[in-house]
């Protein structure tokens, strides 16, 4: 009887001990998260997180060596950009500048990490961001052609890769949409879309792609349209590169700039 009272609280202190433990190791993890309020977004992450450089606005703040105000709710008040606060965090996390597709922030972005102190992600997004001026002063070109004789077609010059990108994609699509045998009667590249037949007829070059001279559509209407779509995405026609024919309609090339 002795020795089962004895085991009986020999257990009963386990169990304490166990949960002391346990209550403990929670206590720690939840006073190793910190929540921060950054231009009126809350942020929660973890010490370690914000730590992660030496000498960071944010290492500074949660070690003392910063004094920062917090908010009626006792959270951390960083008077910063919320929005791009994001991408802060993110590269605290990754310990790598990963954007969107299409980020368009780079010098805010620089700024801010500026502020935070964070030489390395400063000199990532600047690096980033020379990048793209250079991408963008380098004029790409769509070609669209005759897979046997290239001098028929058109030729589009743009200094933006992502307007070619989107009248390539439109070519693409009506195309295939109009072809049952797709991708067979014309091929794609990264640069020239190559049509099986082109023949002229009196209403112009149209792209014929069946034995039944059935067509996409005319090289004008595809000019046309390319005018459009830069003329709306705010860019302005430069020159025809072939004035030689009198008219933008008859020209081999189109040229756009921003």
């Amino acid at each position: 009887m002795m020795e089962k009272n004895i085991s009986r609280r020999e257990n009963e202190c386990e169990e304490k001990q166990s949960n002391s433990d346990g209550s403990e190791q929670d206590k720690d993890y939840k006073t190793s998260l910190v929540t921060l309020n950054v231009g009126g977004y809350l942020y929660i992450t973890q010490k370690q997180t914000l730590t992660r450089y030496p000498d960071s606005f944010l290492e500074g703040i949660i070690n003392g060596k910063i004094m920062c105000p917090c908010d009626a709710d006792g959270h951390y008040f960083i008077d910063r950009d919320g929005l791009l606060f994001r991408h802060i965090l993110n590269f605290l996390r990754n310990g790598e500048l990963l954007l969107p597709e299409g980020f368009r922030e780079n010098q805010l972005l620089a700024q801010e990490a500026e502020f935070f102190q964070l030489k390395v992600l400063s000199e990532a997004v600047k690096s980033r961001w020379e990048k793209e001026q250079l991408a963008s002063r380098e004029t790409t070109f769509l070609e669209i052609t005759d897979s046997h004789d290239r001098s028929q077609g058109l030729r589009i010059f743009c200094n933006a890769p992502d307007f070619i990108a989107k009248i390539k994609a439109r070519i693409v699509l009506v195309s295939k949409s109009r072809l049952d045998g797709f991708p067979e009667e014309f091929s794609v590249s990264s640069n020239i879309i190559q049509f099986k037949y082109f023949i002229k007829s009196e209403n112009g070059t149209r792209l014929v792609l069946k034995e039944d001279n059935t067509f996409v559509c005319t090289l004008e209407t595809l000019k046309f349209e390319a005018i459009m779509t830069a003329l709306k995405c705010g860019f302005r026609l430069l020159t025809s590169l072939d004035c030689s024919k009198g008219s933008i309609v008859h020209s081999d090339a189109l040229h756009f700039i921003k």
